[in-house]
Order: C-alpha cells, then structure tokens, then sequence
C-alpha cells in the first residue's frame, strides 16, 4: 500500500480508502436496503482484511443508512482491537437525517448537531477529516466555515473537507478561510471515473493549484465499470447497478472504454475493474480511492489493483479513447495558449 498527504497536511493516508455505504443492516431504510445491508460479523471480515492490505483510511457518512454506516465503522475498530492513532476516519454531514426543516444542510446548528451523533456512533472523541457532504444553497459560506473552524479549534474535529461541490464556491471559500484565518478545506471528496472525467475542466485544476487532496467516490461508476456490464459481459441483473442507477453515465462512452480495459484486462490476466482503479490511481491529482465492497472476495480483487502498473501505451489508449469532447473556454484556451507554454524567456537580441 502506498501513502500520500492528505491535501497539503503532515497526515498521511491510504491511496485506498474504504468505503462503508455498504455498511448498516437497516432493511427498511429506503436506498440503503439495497445499498447498505451489512450486519456487523461481515463488516469486522472485510475490516480485517482491509486493514492487513495497509488501508488506514476509512469513510463513511451521516446519512449512510440514517447512523448505521457510522456505528457498524466504530464498533469494528473496537472489535478488531485497532488502536485509534492508527487510522484516519472521515466522515460527513449535509444530508437528512430527520423530519424537520432543519435536520439537513450545512447551517451551524445542523453542524453543530450532527457532529456530536457522529463522534457518539463512532465511538471516538475526534473525526479526522469532517466533510460537507452537498452544495447548501441557502447557508452562506462563512457561517459554514465558522462552524468548522470552531470544531477544529474544540478538537473534535482536525481536518475539514467538502464533496460535491463546483470550483467557483470551493475557490471562494478557500479565500474566506484564508481572509478570515478560518481553518481550510484540504479535500474534495467527487465523483471520478474513466467513464466520467468532466471534473478535469474546472476542478482539477484547482485542486492541483490549491493543493488539495482528491478522494474519489465510486471509482467503477456504481459498478458500471466492474466489468459485468458492456461489451463482453453478461450484464449481471442481480448487481446493484441493476436496481440503483447511480450516478448517471454515458452509455455509449463507457462502453467504449469497457472494451479497451477488457483487452488491456486480458493482456495482465485481470479484471476490468481492476483496471479501472489502476487507471485512477496512476493519475497525479488522485490523492485515494474509495473502494466499497459487499463481499471479501470483492475487496481482495479492487485492493489488487495498487499492484497493477499501467504501461505508457496502456496510459495513452485509455485515456485517448474516455477523452473529454471539446468545451468552450477549454478549446479557446488552446487555441489561443498554444504558443505560451511554460519555458525559460530569452528576449531578443538589442
């Protein structure tokens, strides 16, 4: 397992994260029932075997299965043993989480709530990295940061983070913290595959600029990319994609790229979704991976791809064939800064 810095921090995590959406056991909890329905023992199995891969790095939310993601995580690691410094937990609040008008959302009070259920459920007495789960279109920014700033400052948080949201916002809100002497985002917590590359327009970029860490959720597209679907499969109707179609992809696409992974696949003896992960792995703006997984089995084959080396021909076929199309300002910019590449100024001669 690899290691890389969370955002521009001194901490270091996992280039694999765990998910735990599949983590509850809640059967009457709406989505969750197909998404989040495991009971404890198969939690602390697939724990276990994250664990001796290298995986320190694990998130969860709120809202995964209203609390039940959140409390399956804590009692693992209290289960398994696993000393509390030895792992970084991350998760994140925004989302419903009762019937009043102010059970959701990132206003200070529903912050300042949540994060108190949260460290209650995880059995712990701080969250490593709190994130702002969605885009609150009614709370101001600041009132938000002041919140987090204020957690950072109690200890009950120490890093902050946010999932979801447009560079336009997280570049203002980088720029109030910075004014205000608040604490910063250090992470973006987006949706990211081969299949879906729209974040390298606006958001990488910014990233990259601001030094912040990348945590990619569903890396297979919601098991779109894991090879049972596409061409050369079988189209696997008891999966989850099958009854939960999420996120939205282009079909064609991703098909597309199915068939260049199936021979890229084919020629390392893996699977497509291997290659996949292997493919987000290898790219510099990719600080960790968000693996989820039902089964043992699952999470041996999606742990494998830290082990599989991309070739430079692989790289280029990949990523020539999920390029993507052309958008405005993007094919302005190169057409007017192809000559303004960065390179050492010689003025001419007097």
């Amino acid at each position: 397992m690899k290691y890389k810095q969370l955002g521009r921090t001194g901490l270091y995590v996992s280039e694999i994260c765990l998910g735990t959406m599949t983590f509850g056991g809640n059967a009457d909890a709406g989505m969750w029932k197909a998404i989040g329905s495991l009971p404890q023992a198969d939690v602390d199995a697939i724990m276990e075997k994250a664990i001796a891969a290298g995986v320190n790095f694990f998130d969860t939310a709120d809202v995964y299965s209203f609390g039940a993601s959140e409390e399956r995580l804590g009692q693992s690691l209290k289960n398994l043993g696993v000393a509390r410094k030895d792992v970084v937990i991350a998760t994140k609040v925004f989302g419903q989480m009762g019937p009043g008008p102010n059970d959701r959302g990132a206003s200070r009070g529903h912050i300042m709530d949540q994060v108190k259920a949260s460290l209650d459920r995880l059995q712990t007495d701080h969250i490593d990295l709190y994130q702002i789960h969605g885009n609150d279109t009614v709370t101001p920014i600041d009132e938000t940061l002041r919140a987090l700033d204020d957690l950072v400052s109690q200890g009950l948080v120490r890093y902050i983070g946010v999932s979801n949201w447009a560079a336009w916002k997280i570049a203002k809100a980088l720029g109030a913290s910075e004014a205000k002497g608040y604490a910063r985002f250090e992470t973006l917590q987006a949706y990211y595959t081969i299949a879906g590359r729209d974040l390298e327009r606006e958001l990488v970029p910014l990233l990259t600029s601001e030094q912040l860490g990348l945590m990619v959720w569903s890396p297979l597209a919601g098991g779109l990319l894991s090879g049972k679907f596409g061409p050369g499969s079988n189209n696997d109707t008891s999966s989850r994609r099958a009854t939960f179609d999420f996120p939205p992809v282009n079909r064609d696409r991703a098909w597309e790229c199915v068939a260049v992974m199936r021979e890229v696949g084919e020629a390392h003896g893996v699977s497509v979704a291997r290659v996949a992960l292997a493919w987000l792995l290898a790219k510099p703006h990719v600080m960790s991976v968000i693996i989820g997984a039902k089964t043992v089995e699952q999470l041996d084959d999606n742990l494998a791809a830290v082990d599989l080396t991309l070739t430079l021909e692989e790289m280029e076929r990949l990523d020539a064939v999920s390029a993507l199309p052309s958008e405005y300002p993007g094919w302005m910019f190169e057409r007017q800064g192809g000559g303004r590449i960065p390179a050492p100024f010689k003025p001419k001669s007097a």
